[in-house]
Order: C-alpha cells, then structure tokens, then sequence
C-alpha cells in the first residue's frame, strides 16, 4: 500500500499539490515556463522564513556549545574510561546550562516532511483520486518530475533540458563550498574533536549534491534554495547573535583559570 494513499496522508498531500498548483499559476504571468520552478523556490523561502525562530534557536545553541567546550573537554578527560559517566556528568552539564545538544538537528529535521510532501508531489501521476498536472511542468525544457538519473538514463532528445539538471547540480555543490567556508567555526580552546575528524565532517554537506541527483528537479531546486538561504541566515544571525559584540571582546573563547 502507497503510504501516501492513506487518506490523512493523501489530504495533506493534495493540500501542498494544491499550494504549489497556486504559487505555479500567480508566478506564471511574468515567469512563464519557469512558473513551476519558481513555484518550488518561492515555497522554500516561505519554509524558511516559517523556520527562522528554529534558526536562532541553533546560532545561540553554537555560541553555547562552544562557550561550554573547555568544561566538555574537562569532563571527557576525567571520565574517559566511564561512557555512562560520561553521558551523565554531559547531558547533567547541558541541563544546568539549559542547552540542547540537539539544536542544530532542529533545522533540518524541520524540513525532512516539506522535502518528502516535495518529492511525492512531483512523483505520483494521482493525488487524492485527481490527476498530477504539476507532472507536465517544465522549467527550460527540464521536467520537474523527473531527477537528473533518470533524465540520463532516457536515452535521445535529453539536451538542453540535461544542462539545466547540471546546472543545479553545480549551483548546489558551489553553496555548498561557500557554506563550508564561511560557516565553518574555527575549534573551540578545549575540544577534543581530533582535527582529521573535523575535516572529515567538513566534507560531509557534498552528500547533498548526490542526493539531489536522484530526487525530482523540484526537489534539487528546494535543497539549492535551502541551502543557500542557510549560508545566507546563518551568517547573519551569528553576527546579530554574537555575544561578544555586546562586550566588544573576540568571538574566541578563551579558557578560565
């Protein structure tokens, strides 16, 4: 049985076939076949904006991580051999700190449903027993239902819409760097966080681009609006946030004595 046949399921997924159905017919006046690829990127922003609270929430729980790092480090090396101690004296210290380990998941598990519902909008031919008719849009030639496998895997006549597919490919691999290089916090005085650890996790974020390689056009445009408005929030928030500014000190924290 189709998951998304389950009427509870089927209704909200006709709702967001519908909002996208709008968003499509009010953009396409002045973006004509692009209609539906603005559609996707003006339903990200609106995502987004909803989201913004969740983004301070994680820019002030990176300040407090970091401000926490020297004491985390001093825990990891007195209880190195006790994991159970550990865990405690941890999440004992973030619960006297009142801050959430989990804050910087928030963002993104917030996003896992919008980027599902996107996926099966533009993958299933019917939605709550009418026809898909967002499957016929076209952003330059490129189909929004389709990902870029599949596009190669159609054999003849998939030039010019190919280009648009690597075109977002490359956009996304190019936020990506971009966030790698400004988001990237220096490591805190006191971690322990092994530095080849660090860069491993640096290179992780470039998954993404292989995993908007197999999902729906539309979807590739939804993780590439994301994505760069990401770099874009974060960026500003940390420097609206930053509680050095307030003291005119350096955002490095320093260890006490």
């Amino acid at each position: 049985m189709d998951f998304f046949s389950w009427p509870p399921i089927a209704a909200i997924l006709d709702g967001a076939y519908g909002l996208v159905t709008a968003l499509s017919t009010a953009v396409e006046p002045f973006a004509g076949t692009a209609a539906g690829l603005i559609a996707v990127v003006v339903l990200t922003m609106l995502v987004r904006i909803l989201l913004i609270p969740v983004g301070v929430s994680q820019v002030r729980a990176e300040f407090h991580r970091r401000r926490l790092a020297p004491q985390l480090a001093e825990l990891q090396r007195r209880h190195a051999g006790d994991r159970e101690t550990l865990a405690r004296k941890t999440m004992e210290l973030y619960q006297a700190e009142q801050v959430s380990p989990f804050a910087g998941m928030l963002p993104l598990l917030a996003q896992i449903p919008v980027i599902t519902l996107l996926y099966a909008v533009f993958t299933h031919p019917t939605i709550a027993g009418h026809a898909n008719t967002l499957l016929t849009e076209r952003a330059f030639g490129a189909p929004l239902g389709t990902s870029f496998v599949g596009l190669t895997g159609a054999g003849a006549g998939v030039w010019p819409a190919m280009l648009v597919y690597l075109g977002v490919l490359a956009l996304i691999a190019v936020v990506t760097t971009v966030s790698r290089r400004v988001l990237t916090l220096p490591q805190p005085e006191g971690a322990s966080t092994p530095a080849g650890m660090l860069r491993a996790l640096s290179f992780l974020p470039y998954v993404t681009v292989v995993f908007a390689a197999f999902v729906p056009l539309a979807a590739a445009v939804y993780i590439l609006t994301s994505t760069a408005w990401t770099v874009a929030e974060r960026w500003t928030l940390r420097r609206l946030l930053d509680p050095a500014r307030g003291t005119g000190e350096s955002a490095r924290p320093t260890t006490s004595h």
